[in-house]
């Protein structure tokens, strides 16, 4: 059989070549993880930067992005945001970072739920009646400790769970961080890997039906109780190493320049790029970046953002918004507060 499809392609090279570049598909690692939302940028100042956060990143957000970040805080921070995300998806983000004689701790919750939607099915197309929504969620506990004046580290542990309607998956990740201060002008770099953990793998009661294992059969039972078993995957895998540093500074104004560069388990490596201003002592703040370079069918592209710092006493209040691009849905709008007390 080999040898008469040598034959034959030789005979009809073009017919031959045609056949096969019609039955030829491009294979990549889209969709091939679960729980996406972990891919999810949190904070809006990391949003507005084009994502390029991984060694400049300083507040309680560094549960995500790299924990060795949080040594950076000199008192405890409380973060929160909420954005909506894709197709009317609510998106939250709330963490908590502790310095201590230790180290610092942080605690992280990150969620995501969409809105009630309608159960359809095939004789009832136009709705049953019911509803039905779902909803991911990720609970991080952090540590991180500065080991000497220019090098620290980090790690997440993270319990993740996504449910639909009455099925749900479960599993658990860690993420390790470092940031290293260089002696040139000190340039900042950042490497971490996150959501390495286990795989995880849906359950629960829609999972349950009725069959007739013999159809065919009139009499026997026709209510026999079957379990579907659905596939495990892996959670998205993510490592990242970047740069940052101040390209122009003084007492009362800086240029902070960052890049990224990624290498998902889900899809391409890309790269990051973000700047930021601060003016009056960082009182205000102007970002802008780009996400997704190098990327194939990238998603995510131009973003744009900006903070305002503000002192009361020992508290200090935070608020950052962030616009970022879509490729094929609305552009998102990003807000977050921090409180460091």
């Amino acid at each position: 059989m080999l040898a008469l499809a040598l034959v034959l392609a030789g005979a009809f090279p073009g017919r031959a070549a045609a056949q096969f570049e019609e039955e030829t598909r491009t294979v990549t690692r889209r969709g091939t993880t679960a729980a996406e939302f972990l891919t999810i940028p949190v904070g809006a100042r990391a949003t507005a930067m084009g994502n390029a956060i991984s060694a400049s990143v300083d507040d309680a957000t560094a549960i995500y992005w790299n924990a060795a970040g949080l040594t950076a805080l000199p008192q405890g921070q409380l973060v929160v945001e909420y954005a909506q995300w894709l197709a009317e998806i609510d998106f939250g983000y709330a963490a908590l970072a502790l310095p201590t004689s230790l180290g610092t701790f942080g605690f992280g919750v990150t969620s995501m739920r969409s809105p009630q939607m309608e159960v359809t099915t095939v004789e009832q197309q136009n709705g049953t009646g019911e509803t039905f929504d779902a909803a991911s969620y990720a609970f991080a506990l952090s540590f991180a400790r500065a080991l000497t004046d220019r090098f620290s580290i980090g790690m997440t542990g993270k319990y993740v769970t996504e449910r639909i309607a009455e099925s749900y998956a479960g599993g658990f990740a860690i993420d390790i961080g470092t940031m290293f201060v260089t002696p040139f002008r000190d340039i900042r770099l950042g490497a971490s890997i996150s959501n390495f953990g286990t795989k995880m793998q849906i359950t629960g009661d829609d999972l349950l039906l009725l069959v007739d294992i013999d159809p065919n059969n009139r009499g026997n039972n026709e209510s026999n109780r079957a379990l579907l078993r659905t596939d495990p995957f892996d959670l998205p895998l993510v490592m990242r190493i970047g740069l940052a540093g101040e390209l122009y500074q003084t007492a009362r104004s800086r240029v902070t320049l960052a890049i990224d560069a990624l290498s998902p388990s889900n899809s391409e490596q890309y790269v990051n790029v973000g700047a930021e201003v601060g003016l009056l002592g960082d009182l205000v703040l102007l970002r802008g970046g780009y996400s997704e370079l190098f990327l194939p069918d990238a998603l995510r592209s131009l973003t744009l953002g900006g903070g305002l710092r503000y002192a009361f006493g020992s508290l200090n209040l935070g608020l950052d918004y962030a616009y970022e691009a879509q490729e094929y849905f609305g552009a998102v709008n990003r807000f977050t507060m921090a409180l460091q007390f």
